[in-house]
């Protein structure tokens, strides 16, 4: 199995829907946040990645066959190159809904009380998403907002640089399934597009409750 589409957009552009999206598309599974919470044995993986220490990307992937949201969007150019004939869906979303969104929630996880209560491996991978994003993709505090969006309209525009227009999607959720599926090239299915990863459900992921 090889990575088949990849998802270069920030947390909070509607990642959970989009992969829901794709795996009911037969992208499935899709590797997102969600994935390395419920899986232990990926979080060295993304510590090493933090570190720049060279990984197997096909061994990180192993058995997905998407992916999408932080951590694999930090590694998008290399995952770009290791599968060239994966298909690139840029999530996006209006850049203060955006900020809105983040800063209610990833924005907070560094100082988060819930973060006593949540199991190691989750504490830890959360450190590794803070490194990741605070500091090597914002290059500011969190709570920084005009850093915060001058490196999501910076990931927005490197992307398009850098991929292929035929390669390339950039796709807000609120379209629906109509665009993406004529980019996949696969029929509309006959149930409504996903809505999923509220402020509420994104609290109640990195606390590992039921959602």
């Amino acid at each position: 199995m090889s990575l088949e589409v990849i998802g270069p957009g920030f947390g909070r552009t509607g990642t959970l829907s989009l992969k829901q999206a794709l795996e009911i598309l037969d992208f499935g599974p899709c590797h997102h946040m969600e994935e390395v919470f419920k899986n232990p044995a990926q979080v060295p993986y993304w510590q090493a990645v933090a570190q720049g220490r060279p990984v197997d990307w096909h061994e990180v992937f192993a058995g997905y066959r998407s992916q999408v949201d932080w951590p694999g969007a930090h590694p998008w150019r290399e995952l770009a190159a290791a599968y060239p004939k994966a298909r690139v869906v840029l999530s996006v979303r209006p850049e203060e809904a955006w900020w809105k969104s983040f800063s209610s929630t990833i924005g907070l996880l560094a100082d988060a009380p819930e973060r006593a209560r949540m199991p190691p491996h989750v504490n830890a991978m959360l450190d590794v998403g803070i490194d990741l994003i605070q500091n090597q993709t914002f290059g500011c505090p969190f709570a920084d907002r005009e850093g915060a969006l001058r490196a999501y309209r910076r990931r927005i525009e490197e992307v398009r640089a850098s991929i292929a227009p035929e390669r390339l999607l950039v796709f807000d959720v609120t379209e629906g399934w109509e665009p993406l599926c004529r980019f996949l090239g696969k029929p509309v299915p006959d149930v409504a597009f996903p809505r999923s990863n509220s402020q509420e459900e994104f609290w109640k992921l990195v606390r590992g409750e039921p959602h």
